[in-house]
């Protein structure tokens, strides 16, 4: 296709952006660990270059101590940290990147239980995400932040970095002073709308002065708070004015705060789902305004940018280093999408573990998972095509070893085309292709419908047999099985579904069935498991909104409870707590209760032939079904292989 903006020249003062993509702030959650400092440069290192992004923008860099969000942070106040960041922006320099600091301050979403002081905000609210309430900012707090402000944005500067983003968005603390829902207070400082713009604008002035007038000042600006009583639609439009009166450059539009009860950042969420508010505040100021959230797709992207100055992209880095590259190439095939599952990026930050993700777990391992021709080729035989059966075959393949992969179905993906199948889960399709494409990029050799027997495997002499066939459905010892149905019939369309449903099982599959018969008719639901909570397993920063979501639609939920038999018109339970058996009516019975592994047993007689196997994925530990570990395996095989897993059950952290 031919990109119409996508690939425009862009200059702010005096730095010259190559294109109109910006990788938008994360944090890493490896910033500020010695250890791991040639992780985070080289994480950036490999994003920079002629086809990276115009402008790459650090994870937040905490202004003063009390505003650091946790642990492993950078801080502008740490003389060893500017160490790092002017080795880092030297890196990236050499690299041909430019990148920007975030300048940031937590408020009140620190976690004073991890950095040990006391979280401030313009008012003593506690967050609902968090256990302890702030200590309020005296006049003279606030006076000194502003200096910590300044003094961050002079720094960043000395040490190279080529702007700097002061952050606004996300309730944190800049959010918070503007926020009616979290400044009560009755001085110079709250109250009014024009006082509540008071500290942001004054930290904007403060950075300026400190800066100068050459340099950009990127306004991450909170375009849609999305919590009660907070800033309304009319002043966040004004206040977009007045941070463009006081001399900001761009203006980059985030949406929700952490604590907001509306999805934003989910694979529920449509694609650019809250653009509308970054097109709302172009119209009321002339710089440029980035929009955000949710964009994905350089193709959607280039549309955007029809009406916008810039795009922000963060996640979409994670899964894809070379994403702008594909994109100058026209292969766009070969992107590996960002499918906004949440699960190795932002519930590893929000669980103090290092970033990664799903579809690339060599996000954040780049500095020792390196593309490069192994030392010794050699001939790799994969069983099964799921999602850890193509990752080997993928990785093994790119460090040049010959690969043939078996599938025993007439599809690659596995799981995955029945995740697919969720309407929430659509993204699914995207890592399914991008997967095809790949195995035919690099000559993998794909044999569909075929299962190997261990003599066939032997024939081909091969270095290394990587055994991933997958899972199958877990049946639950209960009288009556014959009259339910499994998940896989159920999402494949091969069994048909009543009216009234039960679902034995509530994790995560039981949840994804849920949305997939809420989407296709009026069922009435009832999901039901031995005991525990419903969606169990399931992501911190995706649970509450799929939960929230079935609430809605009125899916029940029964836990503490014993099944008896399941019958022609429902199931029998004992209930946990009084003792009591009862009838429960339904239409159809659905088995989603956990998977085993499918790992024929003739395959054990690999081993004794002296051959090399590797056990992956759901063959080696079924559990609830984990795609972050099913990929994690299937690439750290190839890139470690002195790592290959020696006993099937072993768990390797993700």
């Amino acid at each position: 296709m031919k990109w119409k903006s996508l690939f425009e020249p862009m200059k702010i003062r005096n730095l010259l952006l190559p294109n109109r993509v910006m990788m938008g702030s994360m944090h890493l959650g490896i910033e500020g660990i010695p250890e791991k400092e040639d992780a985070m440069i080289s994480f950036y290192t490999e994003r920079a270059g002629e086809n990276g992004p115009g402008l790459m923008v650090t994870g937040g860099i905490s202004v003063s101590p009390e505003g650091d969000g946790g642990h492993h942070f950078l801080g502008f106040y740490r003389d060893q940290d500017l160490k790092t960041m002017s080795r880092l922006t030297t890196r990236v320099h050499q690299a041909g990147g430019r990148i920007a600091a975030q300048l940031f301050h937590a408020g009140r979403y620190a976690y004073s239980e991890l950095t040990g002081i006391p979280s401030v905000s313009p008012s003593p609210l506690r967050s609902p995400i968090h256990k302890e309430a702030p200590i309020e900012l005296s006049e003279l707090d606030i006076l000194n932040l502003l200096e910590s402000y300044a003094e961050a944005g002079r720094k960043a500067k000395e040490v190279g970095f080529d702007a700097v983003e002061i952050m606004g968005s996300e309730g944190y603390l800049i959010n918070q002073f503007l926020s009616p829902a979290t400044n009560k207070r009755n001085d110079q400082w709250g109250g009014s709308f024009e006082k509540r713009t008071r500290f942001p604008l004054a930290v904007l002035h403060a950075v300026r002065k400190a800066v100068g007038d050459d340099y950009p000042i990127i306004f991450r600006l909170s375009g849609m708070d999305l919590v009660p009583n907070s800033t309304t639609h009319e002043e966040t439009l004004a206040f977009a004015k007045l941070v463009e009166e006081n001399d900001a450059d761009l203006l980059n539009i985030g949406i929700g705060w952490h604590e907001s009860t509306t999805p934003t950042i989910s694979m529920m969420v449509p694609r650019a789902g809250f653009i509308q508010i970054a097109l709302d505040i172009k119209k009321e100021v002339d710089i440029p305004v980035i929009g955000s959230n949710r964009i994905n797709d350089p193709v959607l992207a280039d549309e955007l940018l029809q009406k916008l100055d810039m795009v922000s992209m963060a996640r979409p880095f994670l899964a894809d280093s070379n994403l702008l590259r594909k994109s100058k190439d026209q292969s766009l095939d070969q992107i590996n999408t960002c499918i906004a599952c949440n699960q190795a990026c932002l519930d590893h930050a929000f669980e103090g573990k290092a970033v990664s993700c799903l579809v690339n777990p060599r996000a954040g391992r780049e500095h020792k998972w390196v593309y490069k021709k192994a030392a010794t080729l050699k001939k790799i035989l994969v069983v099964g095509g799921g999602v850890a059966g193509l990752e080997a075959a993928r990785s093994h393949a790119e460090l040049g070893h010959t690969v043939v992969l078996y599938e025993a179905n007439d599809a690659i993906g596995g799981q995955f085309n029945l995740a697919r199948q969720i309407p929430i889960k659509k993204e699914f399709d995207e890592t399914v292709r991008y997967y095809t494409a790949e195995l035919k990029r690099l000559g993998v050799s794909v044999n569909l419908n075929h299962k190997p027997s261990t003599e066939e495997l032997l024939d081909h002499s091969p270095d290394l047999v990587v055994l991933a066939t997958g899972v199958v459905p877990r049946k639950p010892l209960i009288s009556g099985i014959e009259h339910a149905v499994s998940y896989p019939e159920v999402l494949s369309g091969s069994a048909a579904v009543g009216k009234k449903v039960i679902i034995i099982g509530a994790g995560g599959i039981g949840c994804d069935l849920s949305h997939y018969l809420i989407e296709r008719g009026e069922h009435e639901i009832m999901m039901l498991r031995r005991n525990g909570r419903m969606g169990e397993g399931l992501g911190k920063t995706t649970k509450w909104a799929m939960l929230q979501d079935l609430k809605n639609n009125g899916v029940k939920f029964r836990t503490n409870l014993h099944y008896e038999v399941i019958t022609e018109d429902g199931l029998i339970i004992t209930d946990s707590t009084t003792g009591k058996k009862e009838h429960i009516a339904a239409d159809t019975v659905i088995l989603a209760a956990g998977q085993e592994s499918n790992l024929p047993e003739e395959y054990n007689r690999l081993t004794d032939s002296g051959i090399q196997v590797a056990v992956i994925g759901g063959a080696r530990f079924a559990g609830e079904l984990d795609a972050k570990r099913a990929i994690y395996e299937g690439a750290k095989i190839a890139f470690e292989p002195h790592s290959i897993p020696k006993k099937q059950h072993q768990k390797d952290e993700a």
